[in-house]
């Protein structure tokens, strides 16, 4: 009889010896020699521009660093009779950022052309909100009873980075970090408030790193090509 360990070794060796195994362990020589070229192969981090053509593109760099976030209320409102008092109501998280003396401009939605600046002067609560009045600096477009209303509410401070230097890829957001001069390495960040002008950035870029505001997807653009020239490359980490 054949003990349990030597039909299993007879078994094994009837595998490694057929001929369709020997066939398909050549035809992954290929793929598994192709997977190590894929993970040697070297990769631009970085892209490189000369100063020519960053003087074509009047490239632009800007220092992150901790500032405040201007972020916009928009409010539809109405006038008073004497032309100069706008009166408008707020509910929601929007409502508890208003605060008497900020900035804000108004203007009828017919005719955004026509600003007019202002001050709030009033901040009123009540049960579903507040009722916010504000002071014209001139007065008003005559015949004219509706304005759009913008309050600018500053937060902060909060380290920024401009938003044209922001560069979105679905869900993750990028910048290109300045290394040296003509030298630009991507960065993906994670944000937090959008201003009108600025964002906060949560993480991936410190206080003191440079990033490209104008010109940022030219650079993109040519770091890409490099890598679909050169192959894959390596994901950044998340």
């Amino acid at each position: 009889m054949i003990d349990e360990a030597s039909f299993c070794r007879r078994a094994l060796e009837a595998v490694l010896t057929s001929p369709l195994f020997l066939i398909a362990l050549v035809a992954a020589q290929p793929a598994a020699a192709q997977g190590v070229r894929e993970h040697t192969r070297l990769v631009p981090r970085g892209t490189t521009v000369t100063q020519s053509q960053a003087e074509a593109l009047t490239l632009t760099v800007s220092t992150v660093s901790p500032r405040l976030v201007q972020t916009w209320i928009r409010t539809a409102g109405t006038i008073d009779k004497t032309g100069k008092i706008l009166t408008a109501s707020l509910s929601g998280p929007d409502a508890a950022l208003v605060k008497v003396g900020q900035r804000a401009r108004a203007f009828p939605p017919s005719s955004k052309s026509s600003m007019y600046q202002a001050f709030v002067t009033r901040v009123i609560p009540h049960p579903d909100g507040v009722t916010v009045e504000a002071s014209l600096a001139s007065t008003g477009r005559q015949n004219t009873v509706l304005y759009v209303i913008e309050i600018v509410v500053e937060r902060g401070p909060f380290l920024l980075v401009p938003n044209e230097a922001i560069i979105e890829e679905g869900d993750r957001h990028m910048v290109y970090v300045q290394q040296h001069p003509g030298e630009y390495v991507p960065q993906e960040i994670h944000i937090g408030i959008q201003g009108e002008l600025q964002t906060q950035v949560l993480d991936g870029v410190k206080d003191g790193d440079q990033v490209v505001t104008f010109g940022s997807f030219f650079i993109d653009a040519e770091h890409k090509l490099k890598g679909t020239e050169q192959g894959p490359q390596t994901p950044l980490p998340r």
